[in-house]
């Protein structure tokens, strides 16, 4: 089984990688292709996934490839995990919106739509070339906004592309782990957008668990959401937030830590993956350790803003292991071989949560078989959150007919109606810093 990698020389891909190699199961993937536009970063790549398959018998073969439609043609899966503009790129939409007073964080505000705008038309094209050189090929995407892409790419795939995020899935683990549950075991009502879902039971052998959480000050507040949201805020809303409603729920104490850091996210990670890939420059480094050594900072300062703000300390050490290759191996493994599974997904809604339209791509969990990732109905969500995911949602909408059209008046309106950009003219400037930084969004007119 073929299975490609678009973004192929991205830090991450070595996690995919090693998750691949614990797979022996008869349908497994035997042959792995990268694609990247920069043929350096792949190489470096290559040189981590050959000292990871060194000691396993039978690993997958690895290539490479800058040409796109070499690396799609004849596949059986492809991840696209491709990053329009780079961590620079990621850095200058923090810089630009914090110029102005708001988010810049790479899915969420106006750092969300920067990135959008300048990805969904390079999705769009990924997606009409998988359908014409790959028909048959599941498009998995890991794409950031996850949500956001997934739509566009849906809109020429169908179902066949799904969108995956491991923070649900890290959620739900952390939730289990605090009640002394078996994550395996449990039922996780959880609906919403990518990083914009609440958690709102966990049912373990048919009997919600939740209540009890919630009920006890001391386990609420023991582990990361409860640290980062409090256990008064938590009790209150009567479900447990993704942590990237951070954002919302404490958007100024958030923008102020950004702002008085002294580099933002995406800045750090530029500077500190710039850092491993020359050091691949070097023909005798050891890849795999500087590669391990380089990941362990990185989980260990994810989301040290909103952290720092919250004094919620540092990140638990069973938090720092990633997840996001093992659902992705999981979905595989369900559509290759029918081993049927539930996983929350990025999927079309179907009629899933009925505020949203069939063709809105939401966040719930899936039952997955060989026809892919079929959404389970999910009860309606409580008035505030509903009221969000909709002005989400209408957002992304927006950016699509932006991205679509070429628009810059449809750009603007995506600004203005984020629920975390409070004013029209704030909107207009920020369309103006991003295409003067973004040669991607030249488009605009």
């Amino acid at each position: 089984m073929k299975l490609t990698i678009l973004g192929g020389g991205g830090f991450r891909v070595p996690l995919v990688y090693g998750a691949l190699l614990t797979d022996r199961g008869e349908g497994r993937v035997t042959d792995v292709v990268l694609h990247d536009l920069d043929d350096g970063r792949l190489r470096a790549v290559a040189r981590v996934l050959a000292e990871q398959a060194a000691a396993v018998p039978d690993a997958p073969r690895v290539t490479a490839t800058t040409d796109l439609d070499e690396a799609l043609r004849g596949a059986d899966f492809v991840f696209s995990a491709i990053r329009v503009g780079g961590l620079e790129g990621r850095a200058d939409d923090e810089r630009v919106a914090l110029a102005e007073g708001v988010l810049g964080q790479e899915t969420v505000g106006a750092g969300g739509i920067a990135y959008g705008l300048r990805t969904v038309p390079v999705a769009v094209d990924i997606a009409r070339r998988a359908a014409r050189l790959a028909p048959d090929a599941w498009v998995i995407n890991f794409t950031n906004p996850a949500g956001l892409v997934t739509e566009a790419m849906s809109r020429h795939l169908g179902d066949r592309v799904i969108g995956i995020c491991d923070s649900p899935v890290g959620l739900g683990r952390r939730i289990a782990r605090v009640l002394g549950a078996d994550p395996k075991q449990a039922w996780i009502d959880y609906v919403g957008l990518n990083h914009l879902g609440w958690v709102r039971g966990l049912r373990i052998a048919g009997r919600d668990e939740l209540p009890r959480l919630l009920a006890d000050p001391d386990l609420l507040g023991s582990f990361e959401e409860g640290k980062l949201f409090g256990v008064d805020w938590l009790q209150s809303l009567g479900a447990i937030p993704n942590e990237y409603l951070h954002y919302y729920y404490f958007n100024r104490e958030t923008v102020r830590a950004y702002q008085q850091a002294e580099k933002t996210r995406g800045a750090f990670l530029a500077d500190q993956q710039a850092r491993f890939y020359e050091e691949m420059r070097d023909p005798g480094a050891a890849a795999l350790a500087a590669w391990d050594r380089t990941r362990a900072e990185r989980e260990a300062t994810y989301m040290a803003e909103n952290r720092e703000s919250a004094g919620a300390g540092e990140r638990d050490a069973d938090d720092l292991s990633g997840g996001y290759e093992k659902v992705a191996l999981a979905l595989m493994r369900a559509i290759a071989r029918d081993e049927r599974t539930t996983l929350i997904l990025n999927v079309r809604n179907q009629g899933a949560l009925s505020v949203l339209d069939a063709d809105a791509v939401i966040e719930v969990p899936c039952l997955v078989d060989s026809g892919g990732a079929h959404p389970v109905a999910v009860a309606p969500l409580p008035e505030h959150a509903t009221g969000l995911v909709c002005a989400v949602k209408g957002v992304e909408r927006e950016v699509l007919a932006a991205a679509g059209s070429g628009s810059r008046a449809r750009a603007v309106k995506a600004f203005a109606l984020h629920p975390l950009v409070d004013s029209v003219n704030v909107a207009r400037r920020l369309v103006e810093g991003y295409t003067d930084v973004h040669p991607g969004l030249a488009y605009l007119k």
